[in-house]
């Protein structure tokens, strides 16, 4: 079973591609409408994330921005940034 992580938790997501897409695309969108009481911008991330399994676009996009918050974490708050499963910070590479 295809899993995502978030924040350190395993989620588990639908076997097949079609209910997977479903649901990362229909999260995407209920999370543009997270002024609506139910719904919520937390959507977007975590729908994000669903279609990531699929799109490699949308996977890379992922990526990116996984390793520049991480990156901004471990600056400003190391503590933080480990417990949201980032580990240690590394060295800065010299070129």
């Amino acid at each position: 079973m295809p899993t995502i992580r978030i924040l350190g938790y395993r989620i588990g997501v639908p076997r097949h591609w079609l209910p997977r897409m479903t649901l990362g695309g229909s999260m995407v969108a209920g999370g543009l409408l997270g002024f609506l009481p139910v719904l919520g911008y937390w959507m977007v991330p975590v729908g994000l994330a669903i279609l990531a399994v699929d799109f490699p676009p949308v996977r890379r996009f992922q990526r990116r921005l996984t390793v520049r918050l991480g990156t901004w974490l471990h600056r400003r708050w190391p503590r933080l940034a480990v417990r949201f499963g980032y580990g240690r910070a590394r060295e800065a590479r010299r070129g």
